[in-house]
Order: C-alpha cells, then structure tokens, then sequence
C-alpha cells in the first residue's frame, strides 16, 4: 500500500523567533565575527562597527554563561507577564547577550550576579497549523 502518512502528521515546524537562534538537536546561538578584529554581532553586518572591515564568519556560541547584571521588570506591555528577570549574560569563551532569565522565581534572593545560567528554548506561540515560534532565554545551570 505505500506509505499512507501525510505531511501534516509528520509534527509541528519550529521557527526560531531570531536569525542567530539555531534550533535542532543541539539549540544554540550564532554571531557574526569580524575576522580583522574580533568584534561579534546577532545581526548580519556588511561592515564592523568597530574596525569597517567587511569579512565576517559565523561562530557558534557557548550555551552557558554567568550572569553579568540583571533587573527584575515590574511592569510590562500588555500581555508579556510579570514580573521577569531581564539580564546581561557574558558567554564562556566569549561574547555577551541580553536575554530574560527564565524557569526561577523573579526575586532577588534567587537569582545574583555571577549566576552560571545555560540556553534554554520556550515556545512562545503556536499557530492553526500547529507551526511553533521559538525563542530562547537563560535558565540556572543545575548544581
């Protein structure tokens, strides 16, 4: 009889929110480096804002960090829930990210500069098809 299975019930496609967020197997978040001085960027650039060159690669970046400087939100745009841990993460090897702390409580005594944190990805919307968009965030490494 062949193979019955229609695309639709393969599974529900995921969309990553943002170009630098790779989704898969192993998620992970990409920067675009300036090969004459090392400056990275989310974004694609056609110059480096630090040096002008015009040569880039695109560099994995590491999945765990500590947390540089956070801010706990009070209030929000409607419909974003708070409140929330927005922070500065510096990057194990390198580079620095602002992303929302996520999965702990938003209070001070749980969260503190220095804080090792790891990738992790939520969906945040699913549409009639069942298609996800997925964005990513900061949440405390296991001890």
């Amino acid at each position: 009889m062949g193979d019955e299975t229609a695309p639709d019930e393969i599974g529900p496609k995921q969309m990553a929110m943002v170009e630098y967020l790779k989704l898969g197997d192993d998620p992970h978040l990409v920067a675009y480096v300036c090969d004459a001085c090392g400056a990275s960027y989310f974004d694609r650039r056609n110059a480096c804002a630090a040096c002008g060159a015009r040569q880039f690669s695109i560099e994995r970046l590491a999945n765990t960090g500590a947390v540089r400087t956070f801010t706990i939100v009070h209030r929000a745009a409607r419909g974003v829930p708070a409140p929330y841990v927005s922070a500065v993460v510096d990057l194990d090897g390198g580079g620095r990210v602002k992303s929302n702390i996520i999965n702990i409580e938003p209070t001070p005594a749980n969260i503190g500069l220095g804080m090792r944190v790891r990738l992790a990805t939520y969906v945040t919307a699913t549409d009639d098809d069942g298609n996800e968009a997925v964005a990513f965030g900061y949440e405390p490494e296991a001890a």
